[in-house]
């Protein structure tokens, strides 16, 4: 296989048709090697329209989703990342080049180990890998610029929206299978927050992810 031909037909073939066409996400997609973070396994479908299979049955979300999650948050060289599902360490390396510093959390010991090992491998300095369960938020008491969600919430928890600085950003999908909304939602005061949806899409659900309550009263 012909690596840097795939990456090429990967982002004109993919990415670019899904409406991706900031210079900077298209240049990031090149400068870190999506093939580096993939399973040895599934070397060959680095560049696929697919999503890739990782260890506990999770999943690599599919390049034109990673795509569009970083051209719609645009993330700045000043700004704090909270990543809540570190799969491979692949979506933290791409926040990585872009932030200041990248907290990425992985509720499965093994892949937490996978993420932090492909991270050194590749020479990734600014980014700590963290086993716990955020699916409801981080218990470590800071706010983040940025929020990225790797997979699905039924609704977005409050503590979750508490984590995000006013004036910073989250993106998440958000809904139950067939129906899954990817959001922006932007924290513009203490109180109040402006939520955008962006694209349609099916993603795994985060685990342990709160169902919303189906209690009338």
């Amino acid at each position: 296989m012909n690596i840097e031909q795939a990456r090429f037909n990967m982002i004109e073939q993919q990415i670019r048709p899904w409406d991706v066409l900031d210079l900077d996400v298209l240049e990031l997609l090149v400068v870190v090697k999506r093939e580096s973070f993939v399973p040895l396994a599934y070397r060959a479908l680095a560049f696929a329209d697919s999503e890739i299979p990782l260890p506990h049955g999770e999943h690599m979300l599919a390049p034109r989703v990673e795509a569009r999650i970083l051209q719609e948050l645009m993330v700045k060289k000043h700004e704090n990342v909270l990543e809540i599902g570190a799969g491979s360490g692949y979506m933290a390396a791409l926040l990585a080049h872009q932030a200041r510093h990248v907290t990425t959390v992985e509720i499965e010991p093994e892949l937490k180990t996978l993420a932090e090992k492909n991270l050194a491998d590749y020479g990734v300095t600014n980014v700590d890998v963290v086993q716990a369960d955020a699916s409801q938020g981080l218990d470590n008491g800071q706010q983040y610029d940025v929020i990225v969600v790797s997979g699905s919430l039924p609704v977005v928890p409050e503590k979750l929206l508490s984590q995000i600085k006013v004036g910073g950003r989250m993106f998440v999908v958000v809904g139950n299978a067939p129906a899954m909304t990817a959001q922006i939602i932007t924290r513009t005061s203490d109180v109040a927050y402006d939520t955008v949806g962006v694209f349609e899409t099916l993603i795994k659900p985060l685990r342990n992810a709160v169902a919303p309550s189906h209690f009338k009263f």
